[in-house]
């Protein structure tokens, strides 16, 4: 691999163009240039070929690539070839929402714990998973060889089940709370406020029709 510091937005083509690969595998084609799969995801032949250019040399000039091979170099790449175990903190209606989303599963991501502090729900199922007190925190980390830690809490509470996720051992988490956390250099953090996707909407739309 080509020692550059790939792009974040490389990376979330590359999962783009997995997912569209994946759709190709399921209609039995064999081969696709990189014209096709520009097409196909709506980006530029050149880009798809400047993209995959940082991990390496795929395809053949003249023949395209080997859909089924390049799928799994990029299922590598963006290590999706292994099974990663997750904890989802917080079971109200947008962790519930996320338990029961079969598309984390069908990418290798498999919530095994599922943690709350409302009695009502502690002992219900949620997706076949039981959900426990956060007080086991630490120790279903450690059984499950957590490494991803989802965060669906009420904003005032997001900081403090951060801090309890990073010194149980997860090495990333993926925070749904509108609320700026703080971690340490070591762990990586990724934010996902859905206010900020439709605010991005909105700016668009208003500067579309603005001009």
């Amino acid at each position: 691999m080509k020692a550059y510091k790939i792009p974040e937005a490389t990376v979330m083509r590359l999962s783009i163009y997995s997912r569209y690969l994946h759709q190709l595998m399921e209609e039995e084609i064999d081969t696709i240039a990189s014209g096709d799969i520009a097409r196909g995801v709506g980006v530029s032949s050149a880009q798809v070929r400047k993209d995959l250019a940082y991990f390496g040399e795929f395809g053949t000039r003249g023949v395209g690539y080997k859909v089924e091979e390049l799928y799994s170099h990029l299922m590598k790449i963006l290590g999706l070839d292994k099974r990663w175990s997750v904890i989802l903190v917080g079971a109200g209606k947008l962790g519930s929402a996320l338990a029961l989303y079969h598309g984390f599963l069908d990418r290798g991501f498999h919530i095994c714990t599922v943690l709350d502090i409302d009695e009502k729900l502690i002992g219900t199922k949620l997706n076949g998973v039981i959900i426990e007190n956060v007080d086991v925190m630490n120790a279903r980390i450690i059984e499950n060889n957590i490494e991803i830690g989802l965060v669906t809490v009420p904003a005032l509470s997001a900081q403090n089940v951060t801090d309890r996720l990073v010194e149980s051992g997860v090495s990333g988490i993926l925070n749904f709370t509108p609320r700026v956390l703080k971690v340490p250099n070591h762990i990586i953090l990724r934010n996902v406020d859905l206010s900020v996707n439709l605010e991005l909407l909105s700016f668009n739309l208003g500067y579309h029709y603005k001009r």
